[in-house]
């Protein structure tokens, strides 16, 4: 095993027990960031029956959220209001990181993937032990970059890592309200491997997830990107569209504008191909029983139409999955795949394309092995590390 890895495994679950217990029912949960999705979960940590504190460095995300009064959930889920700064029944806002997680049993960390490292980095020095850092999502190698970060940080705290591939609901923004609808199963997996009870302490909150053996399997797992990528990227006259076909002069009804709708059959047929991609290279690290392609798309799309439905998102968000989808999924299994000998040329031409599109070295800033503390130089060497990692350097 390389010595800077295996220090690192070490230091990271220093005085760790392999199974360290989580309490029965959470009392009280913080959230870092103030985008939709923080805001979603605060509004669930609330109804779960949770004390909720929000931090967000920026003013104005604060100011948003006070000047509305509050969180409007509608649709599925626990709808109705949520209020904040009105005392135990609402969601306290905070500007002061440590204030937000001192005493938290549970922290999510949200935002795009840049924001999750910051996160990682300054909550070093304000971690204690036994707490639970939340990454939703997480996509590939979240919770190891995550760790890496905890520890270049210097943080000496026993806490596990969860890594979580999607939130319990869509959503669509309106305001301060957020319209909702059900998401499918979702993988999620702890760091160090085998702490099944942080996993089922947060099923209240996030009530679709379901335990798998490791961050590695829920990291080959996630499809994100090979489903939205291509979904929004590919249209116009030259592909078969997806979706209910409209009459020449008509137009689409909204209900049926969902994001499923924009995968064809030829957008189907390259996901197939990055599927296949991921799949090879999960085998390669043996990794095995990953979805078939089919219920894989209909995971991270949603349903076509009606319940379960994923909204279409706007122009600043589709730009930003695409950016996430880079960085957080395709770039470690292409990482991955240097390791193997399969090789992945889809993966490699949409992590071009996206580059293309957004006029910027994306892949640069993606989660490689080697960024995260991985240096193996082959594949043998690369599972010795992983496995040392995720059973706490045991």
């Amino acid at each position: 095993m390389p010595a800077d890895f295996e220090d690192f495994a070490r230091a990271a679950s220093r005085g760790r027990s392999d199974s360290l217990p989580a309490p029965a029912a959470l009392s009280r949960v913080a959230v870092l960031g103030g985008g939709a999705d923080a805001r979603l979960l605060a509004a669930l940590s609330l109804a779960a029956g949770c004390a909720v504190t929000l931090f967000s460095a920026y003013g104005h995300e604060l100011e948003l959220m006070r000047a509305s009064s509050g969180v409007a959930l509608r649709g599925a889920g626990p709808i109705g209001s949520y209020q904040v700064d009105r005392g135990d029944a609402s969601i306290g806002l905070t500007a002061e990181l440590d204030a937000a997680v001192q005493g938290a049993e549970v922290i999510f960390l949200t935002g795009p993937i840049h924001k999750q490292r910051t996160y990682a980095m300054v909550l070093a020095d304000h971690l204690a032990d036994g707490q639970v850092l939340v990454l939703a999502p997480g996509r590939s190698l979240g919770a190891v970059e995550a760790a890496w970060m905890l520890r270049l940080g210097g943080c000496t705290a026993d806490v596990t890592l969860v890594e979580v591939q999607g939130l319990p609901y869509w959503y669509a923004a309106e305001g301060a309200t957020l319209h909702l609808s059900q998401v499918a199963q979702m993988a999620a997996a702890t760091l160090p491997r085998g702490r099944t009870a942080a996993i089922e302490s947060l099923k209240p909150i996030l009530t679709n997830i379901v335990s798998t053996e490791s961050v590695l399997a829920s990291g080959f797992g996630d499809l994100s990107a090979a489903v939205e990528i291509p979904a929004l990227v590919m249209g116009g006259a030259g592909l078969a569209a997806g979706g209910v076909a409209v009459p020449m002069g008509g137009q689409p009804l909204p209900e049926n504008q969902t994001f499923a709708a924009l995968i064809g059959p030829d957008q189907r047929r390259l996901i197939k191909a990055l599927a296949a991609e991921r799949r090879a290279v999960a085998q390669a690290f043996g990794v095995r029983g990953l979805p078939e392609t089919d219920a894989w798309i209909a995971s991270f799309a949603g349903a076509e139409r009606g319940e379960g439905a994923r909204p279409v998102p706007d122009r600043e968000t589709a730009r930003a999955m695409l950016r996430d989808g880079v960085i957080g999924s395709l770039v470690p299994l292409a990482s991955a795949a240097e390791l193997t000998n399969v090789e992945v040329p889809q993966t490699r031409a949409l992590m071009a394309t996206v580059g293309a599109i957004l006029d910027a070295d994306v892949a640069a800033s993606g989660r490689r092995l080697q960024s995260v503390g991985i240096t193996a130089n082959n594949l043998d060497d690369a599972r010795r590390t992983f496995d040392a990692l995720t059973a706490g350097g045991r």
